[in-house]
């Protein structure tokens, strides 16, 4: 059955049945039946929308179904599992050992899995009959399952509601997007347990890198540990960039865009007018300029190298204008649409406003955290910047001012930025042997 043909099916079902299709079909989808689980879970929520079905009782409904999915997978699982895998296990390199040694892991990893794994196809079919064949305790595996449970279904129902008849046309879209974030999600985790489990042979790398580092640059520990940090980060948004790239001559931004819209305008309404152009305000070039000035003071105040610090706030902030410019006129001449005279002097990808907002922020939470000895400053300060740059964002796209991928781009790019004039700030500050 094609998936135009199952939506068709369903709908008429759920239509008919409601509740009970929604309790039956997220049962027996995480028993892995072959069912669309997100599809159904965003027309229940249109359903909402429109009045037909009530939105918390379609999410308890739903959750409850997948509760009892969970449970009966992690019975089979329990009281099947092992005595297969006792059979056939060498078979399948699963053995008595290795079945074991993924118990232990399960029993103290497994639990995190549990909650993001619904929101990755194929990964929350079997999570549940694993967790019983490893022996997690049923306790641990339902706090963590229960709870993963609605979380995935009051996403996906809320965003049925908020997007309401846009749902069957974006749905694909926003899969696509969870699943990407649930795979970075899951990488992380994996990084994070991988630095676990060989901690003190990473340690001896570092240590060795940092001896590396001390013997060429004549430094302490912390400007290498700064250094090899901000590589990496900068590492992460020059890779989000050369993405972003391929999507924007590829023409791929189109869903994005519709999608974040509708959502900002459905979260947002008209009550917001007044604080959304007071977070508006935060990214203007009175602020932004109120914040180079801060930053200066701040270098003359508490800085150890004054003059290679003045020198990259100036690069910072005035040779990011020239890079945004440059940028926006190197996308404006590859992009894939046609645009009229008026939109070509108006091209805003990406953001000149956003880029030089990220910069401009983070340079100023990076010089702050550099030479603060307070605690809390290096948790504090860019928790701070980050939610401002949210809030900069979400007002723009309520004042539909530029699109989300305009935004997007214009902070990407601008962490490349700004992550290799700290390079190349760092680099220098290495070469003198400053110890900060």
């Amino acid at each position: 059955m094609k998936e135009g043909q199952t939506m068709d099916f369903i709908t008429s079902y759920i239509n008919q049945y409601g509740y009970i299709v929604l309790f039956l079909a997220l049962m027996l989808e995480l028993l892995a039946l072959p069912l669309p689980g997100e599809l159904l879970m965003g027309y229940a929520g249109v359903l909402a929308f429109q009045g037909h079905l009530s939105w918390v009782g379609s999410i308890l409904v739903a959750g409850i179904g997948s509760m009892v999915g969970m449970t009966i997978a992690y019975g089979v699982g329990y009281k099947l599992g092992t005595p297969f895998f006792d059979k056939y296990g060498k078979t399948l390199h699963m053995g008595p050992e290795r079945i074991e040694r993924m118990s232990k892991w399960f029993s103290v990893h497994g639990n995190k899995l549990l909650i993001i794994a619904y929101f990755l196809p194929v990964i929350r079919h079997i999570t549940g009959y694993f967790s019983g064949i490893t022996r997690l305790p049923f306790r641990t595996y339902a706090l963590y399952a229960y709870s993963g449970s609605f979380l995935w279904v009051t996403t996906f129902i809320t965003l049925g509601k908020l997007l309401g008849p846009q749902w069957e046309q974006f749905h694909h879209s926003i899969k696509k997007y969870f699943i990407i974030g649930m795979i970075v999600a899951v990488s992380l985790f994996v990084t994070i347990y991988i630095y676990k489990k060989f901690k003190v042979t990473i340690k001896k790398i570092a240590i060795n890198c940092l001896k590396w580092i001390v013997n060429v640059f004549h430094t302490r520990k912390r400007a290498g540990l700064v250094f090899i940090f901000t590589a990496l980060v900068t590492l992460g948004f020059i890779l989000l960039m050369i993405g972003m790239t391929q999507d924007f001559i590829a023409n791929e931004f189109g869903d994005f865009n519709k999608i974040t819209s509708l959502l900002i305008t459905a979260l947002f309404n008209k009550d917001w007018n007044v604080p959304m152009r007071m977070f508006f305000m935060l990214g203007s070039k009175q602020v932004l300029v109120a914040l180079i000035f801060f930053t200066l003071v701040w270098i003359l105040w508490k800085g150890r190298d004054k003059k290679i610090e003045l020198l990259s706030l100036v690069a910072v902030a005035g040779g990011g204008e020239l890079y945004e410019e440059s940028l926006r006129r190197i996308f404006h001449h590859f992009s894939p649409i046609r645009k009229s005279l008026i939109e070509q002097l108006s091209y805003t990808f990406p953001s000149e406003q956003s880029l030089m907002a990220f910069v401009v922020y983070g340079f100023a939470v990076f010089m702050l955290v550099r030479h603060s000895k307070r605690l809390w400053t290096p948790t504090l300060a860019p928790i701070a910047a980050i939610l401002i740059l949210l809030l900069i964002a979400i007002s723009r796209l309520y004042l539909s001012i530029q699109y989300p991928s305009d935004i997007a781009a214009g902070y990407v790019f601008g962490g490349v930025w700004l992550g290799l004039n700290v390079l190349l700030l760092e680099t220098f500050r290495l070469m003198k042997g400053i110890s900060l």
